[in-house]
């Protein structure tokens, strides 16, 4: 099923794989953009930033050594500081991303991707974990 879905994806991240994933077994293949290999540019990242109603700190990815060695956590820093440091280095960019046609998410936890979905038929989904999230009837 054709869509206008597109996943900013890290396939090494267990979250962005279960949301795409989830993506696929709503019958939808999304564009999938590795954005470590293929970053956003400093004005898409913005924008997408701002649609999800979102700060740039809020994307920052807090985990790894890199938030800790570039001094990231430093509340002084704002917003141009925090961008600059996710297309430098865009590892620091909290993933996945999704956009669809009703909107944009960081989709953490995965299953928040399903507010992003067309309506219709969606079956019980297992995450990598096992933990399983519902179908729409609740099964």
């Amino acid at each position: 099923m054709p869509t206008d879905i597109t996943i900013y994806h890290n396939p090494a991240c267990g979250t962005s794989r279960n949301t795409l994933a989830m993506i696929r077994h709503a019958g939808i293949e999304p564009e999938i953009i590795e954005y470590v290999k293929n970053p956003p540019s400093r004005a898409v990242l913005a924008d997408l930033i701002a649609r999800a109603g979102l700060t740039p700190r809020d994307v920052l990815r807090k985990k790894g050594d890199l938030y800790a060695e570039l001094g990231l956590a430093d509340p002084s820093l704002g917003d141009d500081a925090l961008l600059d440091a996710m297309v430098a280095h865009p590892i620091l960019i909290e993933r996945p991303l999704v956009v669809s046609p009703l909107g944009v998410k960081l989709c953490r936890p995965s299953e928040q991707v399903l507010d992003l979905l067309p309506e219709g038929p969606r079956a019980a989904f297992t995450k990598e974990d096992g933990e399983v999230v519902p179908g729409r009837s609740g099964d």
